[in-house]
């Protein structure tokens, strides 16, 4: 019965930590964009890994499903119920401790709850740098920022989530904990299990501890926006750039004039950084362990050719922090200016960016005469952010999909490149991916969670 398994729930992490009242329990049973929303039997805020253990052998004596919960920023419905049948909420925030760090090693322990932000904190305490930065860091827990295999800005330079992680404990659907906290580069003693759980959006067991890689933290940080014709030429900008600077480009983010309008539009303190319009722009940084000076005139010529080559129209390098902070914070605000739509998160190769453009412009054009697209990423990695329309067009948004996805697919490349799938691509990536792969990803859900009870109705 219900109120049998909250008792006993509230027996392993105490009274005040087993949330039910609807007042208590409505921020975790709906998703960040309100896309997605259903209820759990209860909401259980666990302070320890042996605690999370003990939570899911309760669980999976009664059969009851759980979702595992970070920071709830996702986009994909990912992380709340599915509502299909009994399920808990595991809201992993009270795991937020920092288990250690060793700058020798260059690496953090951390737990799944800590705050992205906090993480970066820790390393720089330590006179180290953590690369994993998103919009939502302020929010964003490790964990989730794993489960999801999360990219951000500078996978560029770093990579995605994926190559950050060095070890991992979990708490596998039977309630064992494996302890893979192991701080080694080097390990070849058979599969690499971590990476099993990295990506798997909670469904194969539950994330509680990491090992983090760290880097040397940068001496010096400049960030330019520049101003270009079309995507193609961000392109030519990008390799144009990496022949100049090298490993010392860290982030390079595409931005459409529609996009900087609707931030204009949003926020009443932001300014256009270059007044004069233009079709698309590029926010570049570079880090490096120099001198600010160096590196802003390395950067500053760098650009100097690209205008003089015809590839840059014009660009404005920032001469301090604050001036780097207000060109981030417009980047920033894309997501929120623009936030009922509909959203599509794919990546191709980079070769095929601007036919990905133009093919999937003209396609809804043809659909949907006149319908806005706001087009923004990671150029740098082949990841952009192609959201349509407005709320209207929620409804249709199988429809809209469809036609995007689509060019997606022809030019070989992912519906998914860091969000995830969750409950919004669960059914279209049954169509979309090869069915071995499918039939592969399902064995080993089979194998780990034979009951089912890992964060049900997602990804599978």
């Amino acid at each position: 019965m219900p109120q049998e398994l909250t008792r006993s729930l509230a027996a392993i992490v105490g009274a005040r930590h087993v949330l039910t009242a609807a007042a208590d329990t409505a921020p975790y049973f709906r998703d960040w964009r309100r896309q997605f929303r259903a209820a759990a039997e209860c909401v259980v805020r666990p302070a320890s890994t042996a605690e999370v253990a003990a939570v899911v052998r309760r669980c999976a004596a009664e059969g009851v499903a759980i979702v595992p919960q970070g920071g709830n920023t996702g986009l994909v419905g990912g992380s709340v119920p599915s509502g299909a049948r009994r399920e808990i909420v595991l809201a992993l925030a009270r795991l937020n401790r920092v288990r250690a760090v060793d700058p020798l090693n260059d690496t953090i322990t951390v737990e799944a709850g800590c705050v992205l932000a906090n993480v970066q904190h820790a390393a720089e305490e330590a006179g180290r740098y953590f690369p994993l930065s998103l919009a939502a860091e302020g929010s964003c827990q490790i964990g989730g920022n794993l489960s999801t295999n999360a990219g951000g800005v500078n996978v560029l330079r770093y990579g995605n989530a994926r190559e950050q992680v060095l070890g991992l404990e979990v708490v596998l659907p039977d309630g064992r904990v494996w302890d893979g906290l192991r701080g080694l580069r080097k390990d070849n003693t058979g599969y690499d299990l971590k990476q099993l759980f990295i990506g798997a959006e909670g469904t194969l067991g539950i994330i509680t501890a990491a090992v983090l890689k760290l880097q040397p933290l940068p001496a010096a940080t400049v960030t330019a926006w520049i101003a270009l014709e079309s995507p193609a030429r961000a392109v030519e900008l990008l390799a144009l750039l990496r022949a100049q600077l090298g490993d010392r480009l860290s982030a390079f983010e595409l931005v459409s004039r529609r996009c900087l309008e609707a931030v204009l539009a949003h926020a009443a303190d932001a300014r256009d950084p270059l007044g004069e319009p233009h079709p698309w722009y590029v926010l570049a940084e570079a880090a490096d362990a120099g001198s600010f000076e160096l590196l802003g005139e390395r950067l500053g010529g760098a650009l100097e050719q690209a205008i003089a080559d015809g590839v840059a129209r014009d660009a404005g390098v920032a001469q301090s922090h604050v001036q780097s902070a207000a060109l981030w914070r417009l980047r920033e605000m894309i997501p929120e200016a623009q936030f009922a739509n509909v959203k599509h998160d794919v990546s191709v190769p980079l070769s095929r960016i601007a036919e990905l453009v133009e093919r999937a412009g003209a396609a809804l054009e043809a659909a949907l005469p006149g319908v806005p697209v706001y087009c923004f990423g990671h150029v740098g990695d082949g990841n952009l952010h192609y959201n349509v329309g407005d709320a209207a067009l929620l409804p249709r948004r199988e429809e809209v999909n469809g036609i995007v996805h689509g060019e997606v697919a022809a030019l070989g490349g992912s519906i998914s490149a860091e969000h995830g799938l969750g409950q919004l691509k669960r059914a279209e990536i049954a169509r979309r991916k090869d069915p071995l792969e499918l039939e592969l990803m399902r064995l080993l859900k089979r194998a780990l969670d034979p009951q089912g009870l890992m964060n049900p109705g997602k990804l599978l």
